[in-house]
């Protein structure tokens, strides 16, 4: 089987991944040392492998390593500065958002997306930017909260 390299920046850091053109995900390569990235339903339909590539949310198990070479990836990990959790993570522990955990690093990209994206979304935004994701703890009701809850600490901080 060919391989080629690709480079990737992880978290602002530069990492190498020998891959199949073909066939090799970026999940397989994000993955690597980074446990928020899950591996789910493998079809992009439940959101546990979310990760930010070139600044949009993707489902990392339906994109191709290869396609993604010299990009961007930012995972649940990448959000923390210096230890201090992200105001998206804080926000979704201080709402009980937080239930098993395995939704929650991709529901925690979403948000970081949509956020980015537009700083005061609705709830009906919110539920659209979320709807990926999938989770079987909830109803959803708290993950839509912390969403408003760290669009709030967002602007703060911004002031």
């Amino acid at each position: 089987m060919t391989m080629i390299d690709i480079t990737l920046t992880v978290n602002g850091e530069k990492r190498q991944f020998a891959v199949s053109p073909a066939g090799r995900r970026s999940l397989n390569c994000c993955g690597e040392g980074y446990k928020s990235v899950k591996k789910g339903c493998e079809s992009g339909d439940c959101g546990a492998c979310t990760v930010v590539l070139n600044g949009r949310a993707v489902t990392s198990c339906i994109v191709f390593a290869a396609k993604a070479d010299g990009g961007t990836v930012l995972t649940a990990e990448g959000l923390e500065t210096d230890g201090k959790l992200h105001p998206i993570q804080e926000a979704f522990l201080e709402e009980g958002a937080v239930q098993c955990g395995y939704c929650t690093p991709g529901m925690e990209m979403a948000t970081y997306d949509l956020l980015n994206r537009n700083p005061d979304p609705s709830a009906l935004e919110i539920k659209e930017a979320l709807s990926g994701n999938l989770c079987r703890c909830t109803g959803y009701v708290k993950q839509v909260k912390a969403v408003k809850t760290a669009a709030k600490k967002i602007a703060g901080e911004a002031k």
